[in-house]
């Protein structure tokens, strides 16, 4: 299993084109780095659902393992280049999150994105950004039970489950501590639009309910989501 960074940037104005494709250098060249993911904001519509708006851009850096991706993010590392005001200006404005999370991949029943190649896709971040009354019932019920609906979603082409670890960085952003993350992956917005109407997402709903108790709030964020490095 991959260690896998978050970094989320929200601000009140978009990104120069230049600015993004300097980001996107960066990242390529990283040390260590076994994937990583662009994703900026899209439209699906969930029946159930409708959260704040997206964060403008999240970076998702996958490691396979942990002390490369603490090099990266450490005093001196890689990663920050991106904290350089001159080179990235609006990168410097923006509100920044970062959370190192281990992703946990799932089996589903065509994975290979249909979507040309070098072309966008579409993604569904989910964040529960709270706290379990026992962490462990959660985490079992999720990954035996909630998983087992999510890889049945219509067209789903990846899902993933990411679950916090110990971490260190040394950049200057603020650190979050999220219960769990969830990643969905489909061809198209109107692909996931699709699946979130579908009887699984009503089954989906139900387990919901059925969740060991929590507190803190679930975000949902459809993206258009770019591979940087496969």
């Amino acid at each position: 299993m991959d260690a896998c960074l978050f970094l989320s940037f929200r601000s009140p104005s978009p990104a120069a084109a230049v600015e993004i494709a300097r980001l996107r250098d960066v990242v390529r060249a990283t040390p260590g780095l076994s994937k990583a993911l662009l994703h900026t904001a899209a439209n699906a519509e969930d029946p159930y659902l409708k959260d704040e708006a997206p964060p403008h851009l999240v970076l998702q850096l996958y490691f396979a393992e942990l002390t490369d991706l603490e090099a990266a993010a450490g005093r001196g590392g890689h990663l920050a280049a991106l904290t350089s005001h001159d080179t990235f200006p609006w990168l410097a404005k923006c509100d920044v999150t970062q959370q190192a999370m281990l992703a946990r991949t799932f089996a589903v029943l065509e994975p290979a994105i249909q979507a040309p190649p070098g072309s966008p896709y579409c993604t569904y971040l989910v964040s529960y950004e709270g706290a379990a009354d026992d962490l462990h019932a959660w985490l079992n019920h999720y990954l035996d039970k909630h998983t087992g609906h999510m890889a049945r979603f219509p067209g789903i082409r990846e899902l993933e489950v990411y679950t916090r670890l110990d971490w260190v960085s040394a950049m200057p952003w603020t650190r979050v501590d999220f219960m769990q993350r969830n990643k969905v992956a489909f061809d198209s917005p109107d692909a996931l639009t699709a699946a979130l109407h579908s009887p699984v997402r009503h089954e989906m709903r139900a387990d919901f309910h059925t969740f060991p108790s929590f507190t803190g709030p679930t975000k949902h964020y459809a993206m258009e989501t770019h591979i940087l490095r496969p």
